[in-house]
């Protein structure tokens, strides 16, 4: 597909190309958080926002053609979403399905590592619970990309705390490392890169889908109402997970944790929504499939060709455009509130 879309003047991996420039740029001794000279003209001029260790990880794809880079991940992004649904116990036959889902072919076309990351998780959290390397893989995939680290609190919430512990430990080693190797650019980036990226701490535009996207297009911001939203967010989401897994759940669980992690996330791109692959499998294989029907027909992304485009426009939205431009966040507060509530009630002694 990647050597057709070439020929085509269509070609794919905007993140992976930045991936690889971040890569070579490694390779060639030059600063890993300033324009890269690497990155494919058909490209906008992406930074590199992942933490430094992250590139030392992407090394074998500087030995690749862009648009070779470009297939090997979304081969294996394919690849890592069969495991998935398997690992979640969902349908295996949904998987022609789940590419649809826009979170998913979004990642596939860009050239993200979502599902990647989203597969070392499931690995960690489902297949290796039990094992003297649990816990691991959630802190490899945190060091690659910081959002991973709300599994470290998954894991406190479903008592293994000594599975956190390696998951800081693997973490902390693979910063460290970092450090070594690339001092001046690991200083950057715990410093000021970390938040300054893609303007992580105040960023309105209707593409990041957390709470803070949401208050900023709603509220100007108010760090009280988002500081409020997230503190709520993370403690119905705890009560939830654990519940879930005092049930014998597991997966319910781990898929609270993750869309409670998109939305207190200071930024969750539509593609960061993942979660919702799963999710769906899950659901067709409980037979719940009118909820199911539900995630698809919102995870397709139709809604987003409401919004209006242009910076700024959120200011002007109708509210019908409000709803589809935080359309993946409002769902995820809808759907974390029901079952919050559906806890409270389960969990309400009864009249007599």
């Amino acid at each position: 597909m990647s050597v057709v879309w070439w020929i085509f003047g269509r070609p794919l991996g905007v993140d992976s190309g930045v991936y690889r420039a971040g890569a070579l740029a490694l390779l060639h001794g030059q600063p890993l958080y300033a324009p890269l000279a690497a990155i494919p003209d058909w490209s906008p001029a992406l930074p590199f926002t992942y933490p430094p260790i992250a590139a030392v990880v992407f090394l074998p794809l500087a030995a690749l053609p862009v648009q070779l880079a470009w297939g090997v991940l979304a081969a294996g992004t394919v690849t890592a979403l069969g495991a998935s649904v398997r690992l979640a116990g969902g349908a295996a036959w949904s998987l022609p399905l789940l590419l649809c889902l826009e979170p998913v072919w979004r990642t596939v076309g860009l050239g993200q590592v979502n599902v990647l990351l989203m597969a070392l998780v499931l690995v960690d959290v489902l297949a290796l619970r039990g094992s003297r390397f649990s816990g691991v893989l959630v802190g490899v995939a945190a060091a690659v990309k910081l959002t991973p680290l709300v599994f470290v609190a998954h894991l406190l919430v479903t008592g293994r705390p000594r599975d956190a512990a390696r998951a800081l430990a693997a973490f902390g080693g693979l910063a460290v490392a970092g450090l070594v190797l690339l001092p001046g650019d690991a200083v950057r980036y715990w410093t000021s890169e970390m938040l300054g990226a893609n303007k992580a701490s105040g960023n309105a535009w209707w593409g990041n889908q957390s709470v803070s996207g949401l208050v900023h297009r709603a509220a100007d911001g108010s760090p009280v109402l988002l500081a409020v939203l997230v503190l709520m967010v993370l403690a119905v989401a705890a009560c939830v997970a654990r519940a879930f897994h005092l049930r014998g759940d597991p997966v319910a669980a781990v898929l609270v944790t993750a869309f409670a992690g998109l939305l207190v996330s200071p930024i969750s791109w539509t593609h960061h929504w993942v979660w919702v692959a799963p999710l769906c499998a899950v659901l067709l294989a409980r037979r719940r499939f009118v909820l199911a029907a539900a995630v698809v027909v919102l995870g397709t992304g139709w809604l987003f060709a409401l919004v209006p485009r242009g910076e700024g426009q959120e200011l002007r939205w109708t509210p019908l455009e409000s709803v589809a431009g935080n359309a993946y966040v409002l769902a995820g507060l809808a759907a974390l509130g029901t079952l919050g509530v559906a806890l409270v009630h389960v969990r309400r002694p009864a009249v007599r």
